[in-house]
């Protein structure tokens, strides 16, 4: 039971990082890999709260989110002159940037949350607590509620979102940039607020998950976590609200169906890696539009 609940709290987490990056890659068309980034900048801004400054839990969780969402114009600059291949390359470094100062900027000696050390460098953060009340959240049952209520709110916000003449102006933007601009959609405002959603989104995310881990480290803003969630987009189905959800759920459940099976760690682990990679390409070619993706009926 408690491994249910485990995995559905990391769906939950997972769930909500993908419909915010779909709110970039799949309606306005910006494909990113900065997403890791500003979830652990959630991550370690709901840290650096409550263990550093001795804030309480859910005003962290409002920093975070307002942090994320800030930091989101590391990537908002490069978009009013870079796009296509320029742009990914732009949102690499900035993840890179993201990693590097994390790890990097702590002194020994020297209290977290100060100047010196916002960070805690390589050592990461331990001892995060959960939102308040303890006694409501201090169980797995209550926290895995919590992570799902957390996801069923991002998710109607997108729904909301994406049937407005907001979410129809992105669309414009993703098919045809100059056509948007044309008919007076402000293409560089659009981006830069799409980009703002996806950022507060993930931050919201990592907020969550360093208060059910209670540590983190400046590993969860590598690159690979990035190309995760970029995957799980497009394998569920980018530009449409179902698809990352699926995504999230599919690319988290098929490794660990394989943890079930008589093999020794090593062989497993090199085992769930091939059917990862195996499962993707079927996946791109059968289904290029994803699992969950929109096909027409011919």
């Amino acid at each position: 039971m408690n491994y249910a609940l485990h995995l559905l709290v990391f769906f939950s987490i997972y769930s909500i990082l993908t419909l915010g990056l779909n709110i970039a890659v799949g309606y306005c068309g910006l494909l990113t890999l900065a997403q890791a980034g500003y979830f652990a900048i959630g991550a370690y801004g709901y840290a650096v709260c409550t263990v550093g400054w001795g804030w309480p839990a859910w005003v962290g969780i409002l920093f975070a989110i307002g942090l994320g969402g800030v930091m989101s114009f590391l990537v908002t600059l490069p978009t009013w002159r870079l796009r296509g291949d320029y742009f990914v390359i732009a949102t690499l470094a900035v993840q890179i940037l993201i990693h590097s100062v994390l790890r990097n900027w702590h002194a020994s000696g020297q209290s977290l949350g100060s100047w010196q050390n916002v960070t805690n460098g390589p050592f990461g953060i331990a001892g995060v607590p959960r939102p308040e009340p303890a006694a409501l959240f201090d169980g797995l049952p209550a926290y895995a509620l919590l992570s799902l209520t957390a996801l069923i709110v991002v998710f109607l916000v997108c729904r909301r979102l994406f049937k407005s003449p907001w979410g129809l102006a992105l669309k414009c933007v993703r098919d045809d940039e100059l056509a948007a601009r044309g008919i007076g959609h402000p293409a560089h405002i659009l981006k830069a607020q799409a980009l703002f959603a996806a950022s507060a989104t993930a931050a919201l995310a990592g907020a969550l998950y360093a208060s059910y881990t209670s540590y983190i480290s400046p590993d969860m803003a590598l690159i690979d976590e990035s190309i995760l969630l970029l995957s799980m987009v497009v394998v569920g189905g980018a530009g449409n609200l179902k698809g990352p959800v699926v995504g999230a759920l599919v690319l988290l459940l098929v490794p660990e169906f394989l943890r079930f099976l008589p093999l020794s760690d090593s062989a497993a682990s090199e085992l769930r890696v091939a059917v990862y990679g195996l499962f993707l390409v079927l996946t791109v070619h059968f289904m290029p539009r994803g699992i969950a993706g929109e096909y027409k009926v011919s």
